[in-house]
């Protein structure tokens, strides 16, 4: 569907200057109205989260600013988008790991956990990219399995990559729980 082009609402006029500002800007503005409409601020016309979702598929910077209050809504919306994706297909989240995230909320290790994951998110994408830089382009999963059959010395080679940083990310929580609960976990406190 494609988007309508309407005036901002919080514009005084089409040659105000902030708005003009905002259209200049590399970071793309996205404007968030209470009847739950997003507002594209560069190209002036109303958007759905369709549109938000292909905006990150492309790689392009933006944010969610709510319309009356300015608070930073980027988060929510890419959780909102997140949700959606869960629900239409094949989930990439089991129903146990979903409640493991939930419990580690509030607990010492969840700046540490949301670090591992991004961490781990950054290495995967890389290997991604490295497989498709060698010919993967384009391929379903349908075609994917025949292609890693066909890679075991590259696979394994990133696989050890792999292992090597998540243990060395899970000596870094062993170590910083240990400086939070000396005793604990098996490891003596440092002196």
């Amino acid at each position: 569907m494609p988007a309508q082009r309407r005036a901002d609402p919080d514009a005084a006029s089409p040659a105000d200057a902030a708005a003009s500002a905002e259209r200049a800007s590399p970071l793309r503005v996205l404007k968030k109205y209470p009847n739950r409409r997003l507002y594209d601020t560069r190209t002036s016309s109303y958007i759905t989260l369709a549109d938000v979702k292909q905006m990150v598929l492309a790689g392009e910077d933006f944010e969610v600013r709510d319309a009356k209050t300015s608070e930073d809504l980027t988060r929510s919306i890419l959780l909102q988008i997140i949700l959606e994706e869960e629900s239409a297909g094949a989930p990439m989240f089991s129903t146990p790991m979903l409640a493991q995230i939930i419990r580690i909320y509030g607990q010492a290790m969840q700046g540490v956990m949301g670090s591992m994951l991004e961490q781990n998110m950054k290495l995967f994408a890389d290997m991604q990219s490295q497989m498709f830089e060698r010919g993967g382009k384009g391929l379903g999963t349908e075609a994917f399995a025949p292609l890693m059959a066909g890679q075991a010395p590259l696979m394994q080679q990133w696989m050890e990559r792999y292992v090597e940083q998540s243990r060395g990310m899970l000596d870094q929580m062993r170590d910083a729980s240990a400086s939070f609960f000396p005793g604990m976990m098996g490891v003596p406190p440092k002196r």
